[in-house]
């Protein structure tokens, strides 16, 4: 076999080597729809032989070789010669499956208050991360604060050649430039992508959030601590709508096998009415974000009295307020509730006006609080308009965050595998 076509120099810039600036490069939060992105796929969940990913793929047995030859020269496959069946001859029976040792990828999640940065194989398994308060004194100062962060986390993996950056964060992400802004951080055209791609020297992508969910779903499998094997993910045909919910709201389509990206940046459903008479900050009441982000949650669960304002050295925190509902607190139960009807009911809203072929709910919003869930089907069944839908929780649980970081990072070498390396 030919040597990669990946170079597998040091992470860290040699003595006297110069610093080279590296791209920022658009995500492709899509399927590939080309032989190689379409084999590399089926490599995502373990060794598979040549005859399998022709029947999973559709194409011919000798484009599935030709494809397997060119993903091996460069270096993102690697053949399991161990695994070949008993009576097998010759090298197409040979099952391959994705390198997943050689390489790696950085995933950073930028959030209103914590940045989460985590390394990944090329299966897009998280092997490792870390988390750090978001800078509030200025986006410069910020920006660099994450990128310095994000460097030496990377140095501690120098037996993996990183291959590419992503960063999913919230706002309006120029997608081409990396340049974001973010109102809630008080960023306003934040050069994200260029600076961490000087300071990692690798090349970076940029992703509206929601939207790297949304794709985290339509590209990773996920994994599951309880289940041996990893879930694929659901149909990629036909529509899904991703709703999310933590600190902020939003959500995204699906459309046969690739995100809706609008080129002004994504909509919002902050301000969508949900009768409630929370003041938010645009000055009208009952806004969505400001009745159930987890912030507003917690403020309101201090203000009734249900969890304390200080919990010894450390502030409150949401979690107090799913505690006490685990520990018996009816009060607690009570405003997790009221928080669960509501976002069944706006989910059914957002639902009727879209019509998706299937609903896809993520965030912590869903997920911190398991009993809850009840609260959301009934509210979404009895307002929702049309017939009954495939409406299911994330299968990355609390890690959506970490999760759409990841799908960035990957998302140039998942769409066109080769061409991607050739960038490297």
């Amino acid at each position: 076999m030919s040597a990669p076509i990946i170079d597998r120099p040091s992470a860290r810039t040699g003595a006297g080597r110069p610093r080279v600036s590296r791209p920022v490069v658009p995500p492709e939060l899509r399927l590939g729809d080309n032989p190689a992105a379409a084999v590399l796929r089926t490599a995502a969940s373990g060794p598979i032989s040549r005859d399998n990913a022709a029947r999973a793929t559709g194409l011919s047995i000798a484009t599935v070789n030709r494809q397997v030859a060119a993903l091996l020269s460069a270096g993102l496959l690697r053949e399991r010669a161990d695994l070949t069946a008993a009576g097998a001859v010759g090298r197409p029976r040979v099952p391959f499956e994705i390198d997943h040792d050689a390489y790696l990828t950085l995933g950073i999640h930028i959030g209103a208050e914590a940045t989460k940065i985590v390394a990944a194989d090329l299966r897009g398994r998280i092997l490792g991360g870390l988390a750090i308060a978001t800078p509030q004194t200025g986006q410069e100062f910020a920006v660099t604060t994450v990128a310095r962060s994000a460097k030496a986390f990377l140095q501690r993996w120098h037996r993996r050649t990183p291959l590419w950056a992503g960063v999913a964060i919230g706002g309006r992400v120029d997608t081409r430039s990396g340049v974001v802004d973010h109102p809630k951080l008080e960023w306003a055209g934040a050069p994200i992508g260029q600076v961490l791609g000087d300071v990692l020297e690798l090349p970076v992508s940029v992703a509206p959030h929601v939207e790297a969910m949304a794709a985290s779903e339509l590209l990773l499998p996920s994994f599951d601590a309880r289940r041996p094997e990893p879930e694929l993910p659901a149909a990629q045909h036909g529509s899904s709508l991703y709703f999310y919910v933590r600190e902020t709201a939003g959500i995204a389509v699906t459309l046969d096998g690739r995100v809706h990206t609008p080129s002004n940046g994504p909509g919002s459903i902050a301000h969508l009415p949900t009768g409630s008479d929370v003041q938010c900050t645009c000055g009208r009441r009952g806004c969505l974000e400001v009745t159930v982000g987890d912030r507003a949650l917690q403020a309101r669960a201090v203000g009734r009295g249900i969890i304390p304002a200080h919990n010894g050295t450390a502030g409150t925190t949401i979690n107090d307020l799913y505690r006490a509902a685990e520990s018996g607190s009816e009060s607690a139960r009570e405003l997790l509730a009221e928080r669960a009807t509501m976002l069944g009911q706006t989910v059914a809203l957002v639902r009727d006006m879209l019509n998706p072929d299937r609903v896809v709910l993520g965030g912590q919003a869903f997920t911190g609080y398991r009993p809850a869930l009840g609260h959301v089907a009934r509210a979404f069944s009895q307002s929702t308009q049309l017939p009954a839908t495939d409406i299911r929780i994330s299968g990355f649980g609390g890690k959506v965050q970490e999760f759409a970081a990841v799908v960035t990072s990957l998302s140039a070498l998942y769409a066109d595998p080769l061409a991607a390396v050739r960038r490297v």
